[in-house]
């Protein structure tokens, strides 16, 4: 092989390796995180675990895709390893579906339909529908579908330019004298691992082989070790996926280890000792492209169908090599809703999103609790309920950080606009609640105050301050319903809320300072009242933030401060309506 000849097989593998990375790529973002919903939600059944692993790894194109997932499952508690055992033997037998995708290269016929099927007849026309949907869409959706196309292109193009570029050395005594020593099995098997450690992909290095075995220089007997140290090589990229993971994660990827291990040894025991008794013909017969995707899922259905009984064996396995320690037995509860922000979820954004979405929730409800116990510390003063407020908001100080750094790394990958303004909201929204939890460790410190000078409002401004507080948790109640279930309708009723809030605030201090006037009030007590009143109409206004940022996610022309400048004449008339509703509800006697 010339200098040339080598440039265009290492272009074409380059083509091959980006082809597939793009193809992927596109791939999960079309699934718009549904099949890790699909995961998540898995049934004990291992049948079923098995026919989902095939499914989905069959449309993202990457076992250690999935299984990277799965070890971020397990490590978050969203999954138990007894569940992930039967869906990573599925997505051994899911990567097979891209090596009979590339045996399609192989096809040789006259006949133009039949020639229509070979991917260098039909992948230039997929390239320009392709670059058509990526260049004259806005709709993220048909862009990703348009990135498919051409991963898929350009993935076709590498295999030929590979193939076209080795096609030569079949000619070369040196080449195919390499390659017949890969017959000896241990050889085989260990250039298989290795060869697919370094790419971690056991799809990409069974094209490869597919690419090279255009030579003629390969056969059924050579290409068998190495096809199962390609499947032992692909469990690299999980177990490194799992060195920062807990103890659960990296049980998860022995199994993954031990599962393609053991299918190995057996399947080469076998076919040794049924080729010694038999001396099967086809063994030192040359193979072609469909014949090593026929042994990549012989291969990959045989070990399941062996190894899914032992199941449990191969859990048992697992805790084995990683025993359960004191730590891991003494897990602190408070950490278990953050556990879902695994870094491994980062490479499907989407999902990643849906698990902040989650955790945001959580933080939501817990914001609103901490500040109802604040709240009614003005009515009957505990200590335990103020050092449970002062708890809460450390833990809901704890999720505004871990929240904060996992959206920024989510922001620093390649989102969509959807995506990235999903990002975005959470980031505000977290503040936001972060900043309401503030304001009910400030009323806590007050009425500790208050508790510890023994004053006490007079019954006409404890009177108001009920109302008052009253319409702040209403607001706070309605904006949390409105976030958790993504209610636009509960949404749109916060601001005419916050504007009676407003008004009642402005209200509470004109009443105090015709008391303080009348010497009805302390000053002492005057300034406690504007306090509280402060704190209860900055929560308000926070809550007026969450709303218009739910408002801004459906219309995106609404700009985060103008939202009554947007209002229609006729969803005015209905804000109008509300808010009269709530200032007769609100109403100060």
């Amino acid at each position: 092989m010339n200098i040339f000849g080598f440039l265009s097989l290492l272009g074409g593998l380059a083509l091959f390796l980006y082809g597939m990375n793009v193809m992927g790529g596109g791939l999960e973002k079309v699934s718009g995180g549904k099949l890790e919903r699909i995961l998540e939600k898995l049934t004990s059944n291992p049948l079923k675990a098995v026919l989902l692993g095939a499914g989905v790894t069959a449309v993202i194109q990457s076992s250690s895709a999935t299984t990277v997932m799965l070890v971020g499952f397990v490590n978050s508690g969203i999954m138990k390893l007894s569940q992930a055992i039967g869906i990573i033997m599925g997505a051994n037998i899911g990567t097979t579906a891209t090596s009979w995708l590339l045996s399609l290269t192989g096809i040789e016929s006259n006949n133009f339909f039949i020639s229509m099927l070979k991917p260098t007849s039909f992948s230039p026309i997929l390239a320009v529908i392709g670059i058509i949907l990526i260049m004259s869409n806005k709709s993220d959706r048909k862009k990703d579908v348009g990135e498919i196309l051409i991963g898929f292109a350009i993935l076709m193009f590498g295999m030929d330019a590979m193939s076209s570029a080795v096609k030569p050395l079949a000619d070369v005594p040196e080449f195919t004298g390499i390659l017949t020593k890969f017959s000896n099995p241990l050889l085989g098997v260990l250039v298989g691992a290795v060869l697919t450690a370094i790419i971690q992909s056991s799809s990409a290095s069974v094209g490869i082989l597919q690419a090279l075995s255009v030579t003629g220089a390969f056969t059924y007997g050579s290409v068998i070790p190495i096809i199962m140290g390609q499947n032992i090589g692909t469990c690299v990229t999980a177990m490194i996926s799992a060195v920062g993971g807990n103890r659960g994660a990296k049980r998860t990827a022995f199994v993954h280890l031990y599962f393609n291990i053991i299918g190995s040894v057996v399947f080469l025991i076998l076919y040794s000792v049924l080729n010694a008794v038999f001396q099967f013909s086809f063994t030192n017969e040359t193979v072609g492209v469909a014949g090593i995707a026929a042994i990549h899922s012989i291969f990959n259905i045989f070990a399941t169908i062996v190894l899914l009984p032992f199941t449990k064996g191969l859990e048992k396995l697992a805790y084995l090599t990683i025993p359960v320690d004191e730590s891991e037995m003494e897990k602190s509860g408070e950490d278990e809703e953050l556990k879902i922000l695994d870094s491994r979820f980062l490479a499907t954004p989407n999902f990643a999103i849906e698990q902040c979405v989650t955790v945001t929730k959580q933080m939501a409800e817990l914001t609103r609790d901490t500040f109802i116990s604040a709240k009614s510390l003005f009515l009957e003063y505990s200590q335990e309920v103020a050092e449970k407020v002062e708890k809460q908001e450390a833990l809901i100080d704890k999720f505004d950080d871990k929240l904060g750094a996992y959206l920024t790394q989510i922001n620093s990958q390649n989102l969509a606009y959807r995506e990235s303004q999903m990002v975005s909201t959470l980031m505000h929204s977290i503040n936001d609640f972060e900043r309401i939890a503030d304001h009910a460790v400030n009323l806590t410190e007050i009425a500790g105050k208050m508790k510890k000078k023994e004053i006490e409002f007079s019954k006409k401004a404890q009177d108001e301050m009920e109302v008052f507080g009253k319409a702040v948790e209403d607001i706070l109640n309605r904006s949390v319903q409105a976030f958790v279930k993504n209610d636009m309708e509960l949404a749109q009723s916060v601001e005419p809320l916050e504007e009676v809030i407003d008004s009642l605030n402005k209200e509470v201090k004109k009443r105090h300072i015709k008391r303080l006037r009348k010497g009805k009030c302390t000053i002492d007590l005057g300034l406690v009242l504007a306090d509280v009143a402060a704190n209860y109409e900055r929560v308000a206004d926070h809550c007026s933030n969450l709303a218009v940022y739910m408002i801004q996610m459906e219309d995106n022309s609404i700009e985060a401060h103008e939202y009554m400048n947007t209002l229609t004449e006729e969803s005015r008339e209905q804000f109008e309506k509300m808010q009269e509703a709530y200032q007769e509800k609100y109403q100060l006697s």
